[in-house]
């Protein structure tokens, strides 16, 4: 319980933290007339594919001299962000026309970088003022006939810079390329190429603190909000019906159980025991495996509780668009913090099922996740530096995140671990465990694994399936994420169904004399994690133009790490609701 409170604690200052300013961005700045305004480049990269992004004079633009590097964040880092000076001037309040940035003698070499870049659809980021900025680099031009299209490449050269203000402050940035202004870079021969801009300032009545809402904006159109609540109200109706089911069940077959149950009645000789009743010795009969079942329970119970703290910082406008890695920081920060949930949890768990090694159970709690984790960066790393990309961390941040993980992460692991120990609390069952086990019978294929799996994972699927397209798209697209309120909803229609759902097949199960409850109800209750999964080959092949062995790996090596997070989640609330569900139904009735 004190572990729990730190941890409260810590996440409060947290939000303090990370919410210092999140009415709109990371500086406040105020500017007087003439003063330089901070524009950063950070990346270019192919628009179809976000997570092959590349230092921005990777490309052979011409760069001031020196060239400055921005101190980025830990989740710029993790984000791929690389901010470095640009190579436009600009000054607060002081109108550019035409102004040369500079001028630069493109080898053959360069052009047919820059001329690669137009074909894949490039596009540069830039950051001024903390507000982000695009731009593509080029277009691909059609001439000639018919019957024998030719292909002309053009290089943009000139950008201009749309600037609203309010007093002293910058409010709205947009930059646009003038179609009027290129480089034919068709032929691969030297280039004389002078890189240009303009700069227009405009003064408007939209306060600082809501310079932010026009990329919110851009995500929740009245249409897209239609079709969220539309949604929304559609797994409503799926929970009422699944409620309904469930109360219809309760009052005509399962209170009818119990109320025979319990007033003990005599079987005839003929009658054979059968029912749920009739395994009462053996349903509280330990898992298998009692080890790894704690550290998946701890696990999934840690994955709860940062969902829960990142739906509430998500509410509270900590993450607000383009807020450059605050959602990752608060990723890295709340994973570490809550070790001392899966530690505690899985260690007392441990403890309850009269487990030996303790120390054994928490080695788990803290290689369950944090393993195939760490096995999927190290290869996907690799790939990255390999393709000289911005997503590859850099040795001192992957050093940080090791010191988090060393000096945070694994003693409150530790101390959650001794606190679950000493809490001495015991294992609730209102039946005595027989010392024989009683004999499974054989079931028929329906009632398997993989068939209830199935069954149990897609219910909860149907509910947040639409939701899932918005986040993926703003994982891996370019579209903003705002609805946290929304999410919210949706989260909790998806625990509500998760636990119905196994808690139904469990009783299934007992029914039909199976006391092997235990990971069945935690496999059924994270089936849903597998299926975001199939739902990942499918979004990616359908729904995206995404290409190539980076991307692939990239897409479907993480996908893989949030999906066996989410199977853990779901799979402690499986359990948990399955937990209360027999420890009622069995403490209703008689049993000797």
């Amino acid at each position: 319980m004190t572990g729990l409170v730190a941890t409260f604690l810590v996440v409060a200052v947290l939000i303090m933290c990370l919410g210092s300013e999140v009415r709109s961005d990371a500086s406040d700045h105020h500017y007087k007339a003439g003063d330089p305004v901070p524009l950063y480049a950070n990346k270019v990269g192919p628009f179809h594919n976000p997570s092959e992004t590349y230092a921005f004079f990777d490309l052979p633009f011409c760069s001031p001299d020196p060239v400055k590097e921005k101190k980025e964040t830990l989740g710029e880092v993790l984000n791929g962000d690389r901010l470095v000076s640009a190579p436009y001037k600009i000054d607060f309040l002081v109108d550019k026309y035409s102004q040369v940035a500079c001028r630069k003698m493109l080898t053959k070499e360069e052009v047919s970088r820059f001329r690669n870049a137009v074909v894949k659809d490039y596009f540069i980021q830039m950051y001024f003022d903390d507000l982000p900025i695009w731009a593509f680099i080029g277009k691909t031009d059609y001439g000639g006939v018919v019957e024998q299209i030719q292909y002309k490449y053009l290089l943009f050269k000139h950008l201009h810079f749309h600037i609203f203000f309010n007093k002293d402050r910058v409010i709205e940035v947009a930059v646009r390329t003038d179609p009027q202004f290129f480089v034919d870079i068709s032929e691969d021969k030297e280039v004389d190429v002078e890189f240009m801009y303009t700069v227009n300032w405009k003064e408007i009545q939209i306060p600082f603190e809501k310079r932010m809402e026009r990329y919110s904006l851009s995500s929740t159109l009245p249409h897209h909000l239609e079709i969220h609540w539309f949604a929304i109200m559609n797994s409503c109706v799926t929970i009422v019906l699944l409620v309904g089911c469930f109360v219809t069940f309760y009052i005509r077959v399962l209170k009818k159980d119990i109320m025979k149950y319990a007033q003990d009645e005599e079987l005839s000789d003929n009658q054979e025991e059968t029912g749920w009743k009739y395994i009462h010795g053996d349903v509280f009969r330990y898992p298998k495996h009692k080890s790894l079942f704690a550290a998946a329970i701890g696990s999934g119970t840690q994955f709860f509780t940062l969902m829960v703290f990142v739906l509430i910082l998500g509410l509270a406008g900590i993450f607000y668009p383009y807020n450059r890695g605050r959602l990752l920081t608060a990723l890295v920060v709340i994973y570490a913090i809550t070790s001392v949930i899966a530690g505690y949890t899985a260690v007392s768990f441990y403890c309850q099922l009269e487990g030996p090694n303790w120390v054994g159970s928490l080695l788990f709690v803290g290689c369950i996740f944090s393993g195939p984790l760490f096995v999927t960066f190290c290869f996907l790393n690799t790939v990255a530096m390999a393709f000289r990309v911005t997503a590859a961390l850099p040795l001192g941040t992957i050093a940080l995140i090791f010191l988090i993980w060393i000096f945070l992460a694994s003693p409150l692991l530790l101390l959650g671990g001794i606190a679950g120990k000493n809490s001495k609390s015991e294992f609730q069952a209102p039946c005595r465990t027989s010392k024989c086990p009683r004999e499974i019978p054989t079931l028929r294929w329906y009632r398997g694994l993989l068939p209830q799996m199935a069954l149990a994972g897609v219910l909860p699927f149907g509910v947040i399936y639409r939701e899932i397209y918005y986040i993926f798209a703003s994982i891996w697209g370019h579209r903003v994420y705002s609805t946290y309120g929304i999410l919210c909803i949706v989260f909790v229609l998806l625990l509500v169904v998760t636990a119905f759902v196994a808690l139904a097949l469990t009783y299934f199960l007992l029914a039909a004399e199976d006391h092997e409850w235990w990971w069945r109800s935690f496999l059924c209750g994270g089936s849903t994690g597998l299926f975001i999964y199939g739902y990942c080959f499918y979004y990616y092949f359908t729904r995206t133009a995404m290409n190539g062995l980076l991307q692939s790996s990239f897409f479907f090596g993480y996908m893989a790490c949030i999906c066996y997070g989410i199977f853990l989640m779901l799979g402690t609330v499986g359990f948990r609701a399955s937990l209360v569900f027999i420890r009622y139904i069995y403490g209703s009735i008689k049993c000797e």
